[in-house]
């Protein structure tokens, strides 16, 4: 264990109609094995009891940490909440955490270590699902909750493909082609307030933090599980639509901010990458239609287009 003389940390919980969850949370937070912590939480005006429910915890939370700050507001959406509990942050380091999710007590310890080891920006450990009631579930191959031990995948690592020396964790080329990063972060506070503010204008918050993150610096995954991401209904994920609207739109919000950018080896990768995507697309969808016709095998297919000199060249 770490002792209080090493660096502040700053946990910051941006909550929002959690009533159930959120005190699983805060607890999840007060029973880290790291000390010097400070715990600050937004209600972003909840329609339900959430606000209540954290108050409740307050004098224990006072009596744990090393500052607390809580307070409500109107609703003002997740970024400009997120914008704000990081002004409000005085730690070396931020770990970002839902009003629905839940750290592993070694989470913050063991993170820190390794982002210092490995003289990183970002440290990230994998991640359990767990469901509405806290149970520890797993996905099939369409990530359909189910039964730990049916499952096709396990942690939200597996789906992601994640392992620890993973040589292009957390680059800008390997996030342009999608938000692989696991939930639980724990990232350098003065790289933090290098990157642009959130923006509505960007909808994925997360996704557009680690675009921006990884112009700057090094990602480092830990191969064991230190936090619990929540599956339930109300998860943004699961509402394919929103979610690939959303996607699109931080896409195309960054590929006008890197077109800016003095230095053009962002927009250069950007394109790169862009175009990647649209011929894999293609790809699919002609393999798709040649093999439902039972035209071609699937590496004929490949074969006449190409494919592994396309993957040569990445």
């Amino acid at each position: 264990m770490l002792s209080n003389k090493s660096p502040l940390v700053s946990v910051v919980i941006p909550a929002y109609n959690h009533e159930k969850f959120v005190q699983e949370t805060i607890h999840s937070i007060i029973k880290q094995t790291y000390q010097n912590i400070e715990l600050i939480i937004i209600d972003d005006g909840s329609k339900d009891t959430t606000w209540n429910k954290i108050n409740e915890l307050k004098k224990k939370c006072e009596e744990r940490f090393t500052r607390v700050h809580f307070e409500t507001q109107e609703n003002q959406g997740t970024c400009n909440t997120l914008n704000k509990l990081i002004s409000l942050t005085k730690g070396d380091y931020v770990y970002f955490i839902a009003s629905d999710d839940i750290a592993k007590p070694q989470a913050i310890e063991k993170q820190i270590i390794a982002i210092t080891k490995n003289n990183a920006i970002v440290a990230v450990g994998d991640n359990e699902i767990v469901d509405h009631n806290s149970i520890r579930i797993g996905w099939d191959k369409k990530r359909n909750n189910c039964d730990l031990k049916y499952a096709y995948y396990k942690t939200f690592g597996a789906f992601l493909k994640l392992k620890e020396k993973k040589s292009d964790f957390g680059t800008y080329a390997q996030l342009l082609r999608g938000n692989h990063i696991p939930n639980g972060c724990l990232i350098e506070k003065k790289t933090l307030l290098q990157i642009p503010r959130f923006t509505p204008s960007a909808p994925l918050e997360d996704y557009f933090m680690h675009l921006q993150l990884s112009k700057i610096g090094k990602y480092c995954f830990l191969n064991e599980v230190l936090f619990s991401y929540r599956w339930h209904e109300n998860n943004t994920i699961k509402q394919a639509e929103k979610m690939k609207i959303a996607s699109d739109k931080t896409l195309k919000y960054e590929e006008n901010l890197v077109s800016k950018l003095p230095n053009k080896k962002w927009e250069k990768i950007f394109k790169k990458e862009k175009y990647k995507t649209i011929i894999l697309f293609s790809l699919g969808k002609i393999i798709k239609l040649y093999k439902k016709r039972e035209l071609f095998t699937k590496k004929t297919i490949l074969e006449i287009f190409g494919y592994q000199i396309l993957l040569k060249k990445k």
